[in-house]
């Protein structure tokens, strides 16, 4: 599972920190990004099966026998339609806001990755630290 942690990258960078800096602190965010990476495929998907019951009970019609039984169906089903274009609306809106945080937070995690392996390399090289590198 990878996690974003604001202080320790657990990612595929995380192979590339020095040891021991993974426990040096606690982390301020802990965020389990393979969750929130399937979070807006999910509210998608459940956005389909919501828009799918008029369809749904279309093909029972001839199953359910009793014609005043499809008609309540129907009458629910055009019940339901009033709400339902908000209740999708909402549903976008989420799943966009899941991709954007998971995007956002695994560039943020490349670009801490990016830093952290500059950082050590330039000490490597004896130009950080007090009293290095000018030489």
């Amino acid at each position: 599972m990878r996690y974003f942690h604001t202080y320790v990258l657990m990612g595929p960078q995380a192979a590339q920190i020095p040891r021991g800096i993974e426990d040096m602190a606690k982390p301020d965010l802990a965020l389990p990004l393979s969750e929130l990476e399937d979070y807006g495929t999910r509210l998608r998907d459940i956005k389909q099966r919501m828009n799918h019951t008029k369809k749904l009970f279309e093909s029972y019609r001839d199953d359910i026998g009793d014609g005043g039984v499809y008609d309540k169906l129907e009458e629910f089903e055009s019940n339901w339609e009033d709400g339902r274009e908000d209740i999708n609306q909402q549903l976008d809106a989420l799943a966009s806001m899941s991709d954007a945080v998971v995007r956002e937070f695994k560039k943020l995690d490349d670009d801490l990755a990016k830093k952290a392996r500059d950082s050590v390399k330039t000490k490597e090289k004896g130009g950080g630290g007090k009293g290095g590198g000018d030489k």
